[in-house]
């Protein structure tokens, strides 16, 4: 069958790997029907390797239609392939064995490439560790999209707290597709209701969860050990970082600080050229529409071609690779274009008000220059957790309308005057609070919003999570945010929303010291935040 891209394909053929403990890991692989040998491309996955990343790029036939073989596998116990499905534990060993295997491959002229997002973005660097440690054919050119590069710190846990909604989702999910392998029609019904249920760790829930998707006891027991095992910056480390890669992460991307983690390590390592791109995107989807706003023509996906481009530069010379930093600006709605990651200045907006901030939406204030030495005081009730919207974890995610939950008692929200200037922000906003609080632990959440001139509704931009666990220990309290890059417009204002609590993404801190994941809802207490403006400060990354 002819693609528009130019080259007939053959398949899906089925290919099987077996490695020497006898287990089969099982492939689909896509070639151009065509005279020769070719580039081949490698995705790695636990989802079914029918899925091969359709929900954010394009089929594997349409990359072997611009001239490669392209092979999708099932990870150990997913799919068809045998063993035991352990989360990311054999990816080292198995992606070193599958670029070995590919690179002999009857269609592959030698050349192996990697690509694929998510779980599928780690398993290419822990594939290239293994490769490495081994001896073995290493990646000639990698496409990790929206990847962790610690395990912990950019998928699990945020601010050192799990994040509840997506990290229980996901276990949900793994789980689920584990039972249907198995045959449990009783589980496989119980965890799909659990899909739409109140987001919470009922026991009946775990006690599958243990079964179907074991990894995530490790995830609320906060397990060391695990996290370790599977996150690419340990397998990688102290190996040489020598494989061209094109990084993509999107702004409201849960995993967007692995993907700019995983691009300064390579390029700090010197040794090949790398690209990172980071669109206005959330996880999924990679279009236009970002939470409430349409961004236009320009936010829709170009990764697709963006990764042909770059493998036909690096693995058969052709054209050019891309510039090396293109990030989407969320405040103009375009692309900005940088030889490097761009370093920002420092501005500091202090913290002022009547006393009100957390009564009223209108009365803090983001100053310039000293703030007052008032206090702000903002009571959180556990029975009724205050949520989130917007940013990377919200619910909904993207950029959002947040004025309603301004408005809530239990929200102290500080806003700047209209900017006389547009005032363009790239890399991560910081809040530093002195807080005291009347119960032995805490949470901080933080959101930074635009405010459009025209309607002065409050836009989420970014948001950042912190756990206190000791509410005695010495502040300021730190709140760094999740990355962004946008410009106020002149006329527009900042604001600086401050919350206890940012359910259903983060479970809710019951105050009394034990860690919300451990704690049942009847211990939990209310509290009182007490917002001191004496060194309060809000850290902006700007552009000049």
């Amino acid at each position: 069958m002819a693609d528009k891209a130019g080259l007939a394909v053959l398949g899906p053929e089925r290919a099987e790997l077996r490695l020497p403990n006898g287990i089969t890991l099982v492939a689909d692989v896509y070639r151009p029907d065509a005279p020769g040998r070719f580039p081949a491309l490698v995705m790695r996955l636990p989802y079914g390797r029918k899925i091969a990343s359709t929900i954010v790029l394009a089929h594997p036939a349409w990359y072997a239609a611009h001239g490669y073989v392209v092979i999708v596998q099932d990870v150990r116990g997913r799919g068809d392939s045998g063993g035991t499905f352990r989360l990311m534990e054999d990816d080292i060993a198995d992606g070193a064995a599958t670029l070995a295997w590919t690179a002999d491959h009857p269609a592959c002229n030698g050349q192996v490439a990697t690509y694929g997002f998510s779980y599928q973005a780690m398993a290419q660097l822990l594939a290239f560790a293994g490769a490495a440690k081994a001896g073995s054919k290493i990646p000639d050119a990698m496409a990790p999209a929206m990847g962790a590069w610690l395990a912990h710190d950019d998928w699990a846990y945020d601010g050192g707290c799990l994040r509840l909604a997506a990290g229980l989702g996901w276990a949900i999910q793994m789980a689920v597709e584990q039972a249907r392998l198995a045959g449990d029609r009783p589980a496989f019904d119980q965890l799909m209701a659990a899909v739409t249920a109140r987001v919470e760790p009922r026991p009946a829930i775990l006690q599958l969860l243990n079964r179907y998707a074991p990894h995530y006891r490790k995830w609320l027991e906060d397990d060391a050990a695990h996290f370790a095992a599977i996150s690419p910056e340990a397998a990688l480390r102290g190996l040489p970082l020598s494989v061209p890669s094109l990084f993509v992460g999107g702004w409201f991307d849960i995993m967007l600080k692995g993907s700019l983690a995983m691009h300064e390590a390579f390029v700090k390592a010197g040794r090949a050229p790398q690209r990172l791109i980071v669109g206005p995107w959330q996880h999924i989807p990679w279009g236009r529409i970002s939470g409430a706003t349409d961004f236009g023509d320009a936010a829709c996906s170009t990764i697709d071609r963006e990764t042909i481009a770059f493998f036909d530069h690096h693995l058969k010379g052709r054209g050019e690779a891309g510039p090396p930093v293109r990030l989407f600006d969320l405040g103009d709605k375009t692309w900005l274009t940088f030889d490097r990651f761009p370093v920002a200045e420092t501005l500091v907006l202090n913290l002022a008000s009547g006393g009100l901030a957390a009564t009223t939406s209108n009365d803090g204030q983001l100053v310039s220059g000293s703030g007052d030495d008032g206090i702000d005081r903002l009571v959180f009730d556990p029975w009724r957790p205050t949520p989130l919207i917007g940013g990377h974890v919200g619910q909904p995610p993207g950029l959002q309308d947040r004025t309603t939950l301004d408005d809530r008692t239990d929200v102290a929200v500080y806003t700047s005057e209209p900017l006389s200037e547009p005032l363009r922000l790239v890399g991560r906003v910081v809040c530093e609070l002195p807080v005291n609080c009347d119960m032995p632990s805490h949470d901080l959440h933080c959101s930074l919003s635009m405010l459009d001139p025209a309607q002065g509704r409050a836009i989420t931009l970014a948001t950042g999570h912190l756990r206190v666990p000791d509410a005695q220990q010495a502040g300021p309290r730190r709140v760094s945010f999740h990355p962004t890059a946008a410009t106020f417009l002149r006329g527009s204002r900042l604001r600086l929303s401050v919350q206890a609590s940012a359910w259903p993404s983060f479970a809710t801190n019951p105050g009394t010291g034990e860690r919300p994941e451990d704690a049942h809802l009847i211990s939990a207490r209310v509290l009182t935040l007490a917002i001191g403006h004496r060194n309060a400060r809000l850290l902006l990354p700007v552009l000049p």
